[in-house]
């Protein structure tokens, strides 16, 4: 289990989705670095969404940022790279993540037509993939589906389940605690790492009901009681 003394780094945090779970984990006060190729752009990133927030009252005193080699040395690591380059990221840095929860939220996805579409991998999915790469890692895979704009509302809930996919017990239940960081978002675990796949893909579905209904969707699952 985790607790606010534990440090986040998120590699690839530079994008939306990344900043966005960024900044929630430094208000529940981890120390958290958002992490990039170039370390003044991890700083530049961090140092700004600091001077937002404060400007409405948040303080985000816990977020730093540099490069992805900094942001690798936290205790627990998140990949939030563009996903061709979420594997390559992820292997350059396994000396730094032996033993650690690394979690993936990339979706391999294209635009074809002007229609999303997900790849279909040779592991599978992008989390199997970086599971394949840091053997001696334990990965989960989770938060495909969280709006990333909404993600990064300070001050709002966000109205999603997250699903999340892992061969760790340790790694589904480290997710399943920073996931609950966020209000309204509820972590859920649906399997092993197998079932990443169409997890991943199904992002590509929610795209399209935004595109064509001009919203930010979210996924609830009913039947499950209080879990």
């Amino acid at each position: 289990m985790t607790s606010v003394e534990t440090s986040i780094g998120i590699l690839g945090g530079t994008g939306p989705a990344g900043k966005g779970f960024a900044v929630r984990l430094a208000k529940a006060g981890y120390d958290t670095v958002i992490g990039s190729r170039l370390a003044e752009r991890g700083q530049e990133i961090s140092q700004g969404l600091r001077e937002h927030w404060s400007s409405h009252g948040i303080q985000l005193a816990c977020l730093s940022g540099g490069d992805n080699a900094l942001a690798s040395t936290c205790d627990v690591v998140v990949v939030a790279t563009p996903w061709e380059g979420a594997e390559e990221t992820a292997a350059s840095l396994s000396h730094n993540l032996t033993g650690k929860v690394v979690i993936s939220m990339c979706n391999a996805l294209m635009r074809v037509n002007g229609e999303f579409q997900p790849l279909i991998l040779p592991r599978g999915s992008i989390g199997e993939s970086i599971q394949a790469v840091l053997p001696e890692s334990k990965v989960a895979a989770a938060l495909h589906h969280v709006p990333a704009k909404e993600l990064g509302e300070l001050g709002e809930a966000v109205e999603c389940d997250v699903l999340i996919c892992s061969d760790s017990q340790e790694a589904a239940d480290t997710t399943s605690e920073l996931i609950g960081q966020v209000p309204g978002l509820r972590g859920l675990q649906v399997g092993g790492m197998s079932c990443a796949g169409p997890v991943e893909a199904f992002t590509a579905v929610l795209l399209q009901l935004n595109v064509r209904n001009k919203t930010r969707v979210g996924l609830r699952f009913t039947g499950l009681g209080n879990v």
